[in-house]
């Protein structure tokens, strides 16, 4: 049986509430949902772009204190509050991923937590079990 990792990296946004940033669990690492707030706690104001690239900053970080990188997401989720954004969203999206891309899931919802328009959680392979 596979023992289950926590994963809380110095330099991504600190969760706000009750779980863990990051699990890895034997060679697989599952993110949280990231929503655009800074390693410091702030709220990313902007456009759905500055939204993404934010979210996807606090993955990396995530990714990389568990042995893993954006190169070996298998599964993305997104979880956008109005669909409007999906365009914008998507060329930021596909910016992360040039060669192989992961599979993906974006779904319509009401509202997100502390009121964000955006959230992405994913799935990604750990690239080396020895680093943890």
């Amino acid at each position: 049986m596979s023992s289950i990792t926590p994963v809380f990296p110095k330099n991504a946004a600190p969760p706000t509430l009750p779980f863990s940033p990051g699990v890895k669990v034997g060679n697989l690492l599952f993110v949280s949902g990231q929503v655009p707030v800074t390693p410091q706690g702030k709220k990313v104001e902007g456009t759905i772009a500055d939204k993404t690239r934010q979210i996807f900053a606090n993955i990396e970080a995530i990714l990389l204190a568990g042995g893993s990188s954006l190169e070996s997401i298998v599964k993305a989720n997104i979880f956008l509050t109005d669909m409007a954004n999906f365009k914008e969203l998507n060329a930021i999206y596909a910016s992360y991923f040039p060669h192989k891309k992961p599979a993906r899931s974006c779904i319509a919802v009401r509202q997100l937590p502390l009121g964000v328009d955006v959230e992405i959680e994913v799935v990604a392979l750990v690239e080396n079990s020895a680093k943890m």
